[in-house]
């Protein structure tokens, strides 16, 4: 079992960063894979990121590409995602999630591990 815990969500204003964080602890060998999601309300769940835990692939929804990094410090089982040029369509929560397998899968289904979540709240 993976725990995965974000931390680093807030309210900014319209063309602010921040940068989250997922700290991931447990059976932290069996991740291949690490995604961020995100959920609007009255929305759907969506993907935003991917990115492997070994290698530098990497894979982004194409309303975040340019904008929004994803990396990871594999000595602190950490992964971020630093979000620029925010707008306030980019207000949501946002989840990361684990995958044992490989591929950057954008699906929903193919994650096993889920965190509880950050709000991310951005202001016009």
């Amino acid at each position: 079992q993976v725990q995965l815990v974000e931390s680093g969500g807030g309210l900014v204003q319209a063309g602010d960063s921040l940068r989250l964080s997922c700290a991931a602890s447990g059976r932290t060998s069996s991740i291949n894979t690490m995604g961020w999601f995100r959920q609007a309300p009255g929305k759907e769940r969506e993907f935003v990121a991917a990115i492997r835990w070994s290698g530098a692939s990497t894979r982004y929804a194409d309303s975040v590409k340019g904008r929004f990094t994803i990396s990871r410090d594999n000595a602190k089982s950490t992964v971020y995602l630093q979000m620029n040029s925010l707008k306030p369509e980019d207000t949501a929560i946002y989840y990361c999630a684990g995958r044992s397998r490989y591929g950057l899968s954008s699906s929903l289904n193919e994650y096993d591990d889920w965190g509880q979540g950050t709000q991310v709240t951005v202001s016009s």
